[in-house]
């Protein structure tokens, strides 16, 4: 119940410091925080669920930690401190005040993106590179021809994100985190994939992308 109280306090106050400075940073902030608050909401349930698997296989634990920190840091909290206190004004750039709107094609099919590829993994889904027992091989929905569709997912609402935070540093570092987490993540992930199914998967490589449709 405390923490309920403490999580509700701080978001009343991030909510109240970016009105306050909304004259400052734009109305492109509030979509930003809708969109940082969406992928949260969408994941929550998923997240619940998956607490009752039982783990069979965990990859590279060392280096998902770092991994992950590197995206909250660079997709919520650099944006964040930036919008409640100008810390990184000296790298804002100015932008007509429709400039938002062109982020919102991106962040909608992101969004929408980012929970079909959860709700067609169910229990397969796991934040971290890690198989459960009983895991399979997810092939059908989003995932029937492309392998990583979260991915895909998550770089279109990273790359909402200058549309709304007019900043070189903050606008863009979400999407220069995940960046760095997919070129890093993807190739043990695939690998761990390879070992647990075998041709099954090798097949399915041939025929998907990673992120886009394969091209026949």
């Amino acid at each position: 119940m405390i923490g309920r109280i403490v999580g509700l306090v701080a978001v009343v106050a991030v909510v109240a410091g970016l009105i306050w400075r909304l004259d400052t940073n734009g109305w492109g902030s509030l979509l930003w925080l809708v969109a940082a608050a969406a992928t949260g909401i969408i994941r929550a349930p998923f997240e619940a669920e998956t607490r009752q698997n039982t783990i069979d296989r965990q990859e590279r634990t060392q280096t998902e930690r770092p991994l992950l920190f590197l995206v909250m840091l660079g997709s919520s909290l650099i944006p964040l401190i930036h919008l409640l206190t100008g810390v990184f004004g000296f790298a804002d750039y100015d932008g007509p005040g429709w400039l938002p709107l062109l982020g919102i094609p991106l962040l909608v099919p992101g969004l929408w993106l980012f929970r079909r590829s959860h709700t067609d993994l169910g229990r397969n889904w796991s934040v971290t590179t890690e198989l459960r027992e009983d895991h399979t091989l997810v092939t059908s929905g989003v995932y029937q021809r492309v392998r990583h569709p979260m991915y895909t997912s998550l770089f279109f609402v990273f790359a909402a994100f200058p549309f709304f935070v007019h900043n070189w540093i903050a606008g863009f570092a979400g999407l220069a985190a995940f960046a760095v987490m997919y070129v890093v993540r993807v190739p043990y992930e695939e690998s761990m994939m390879t070992d647990r199914f075998g041709e099954a998967y090798a097949a399915y490589q041939q025929r998907t992308g990673r992120l886009w449709p394969r091209l026949r």
